[in-house]
């Protein structure tokens, strides 16, 4: 798109884009936003939250264990996690239950706890803001 045609839609956030001046080269610009691009981010935002908020009543139900919270809190999925703390999948998964989660040795929780950037103390006790 030419400079001049850069969507300019009032959003909460300026981003860097790409261009072409009156020549035709390449440049960089700033655009304020793009009203769908806006909506499409929002509604995601609201999903994540969605999500975040039922991990955490499954793990205060004991439905689940904190893994998954804080999976879900940083945005991962199965398959990141899983390559984080270097086993599989299936593993992974299991260590969502509550009775697998407490049997955990300290080095298993590091792994989680340095994915996660916290502390093995507060992934076993379990607080949210």
């Amino acid at each position: 798109m030419k400079k001049d045609e850069v969507p300019q839609d009032k959003g909460k956030l300026t981003e860097l884009v790409y261009a072409t001046d009156e020549k035709g080269n390449y440049i960089t610009t700033l655009s304020t936003g793009w009203e769908p691009k806006a909506i499409a981010l929002s509604n995601s935002i609201e999903e994540i939250s969605e999500r975040i908020a039922i991990a955490k009543a499954q793990v205060e139900n004991n439905e689940v264990s904190p893994i998954c919270y804080y999976m879900e809190f940083c945005r991962m999925d199965i398959g990141v996690l899983s390559s984080y703390v270097g086993m599989w999948q299936w593993r992974v998964k299991r260590h969502f239950k509550p009775k697998v989660f407490a049997g955990l040795s300290d080095s298993t929780l590091k792994k989680y706890a340095d994915s996660f950037n916290i502390t093995i103390e507060e992934l076993k006790n379990f607080k949210t803001n």
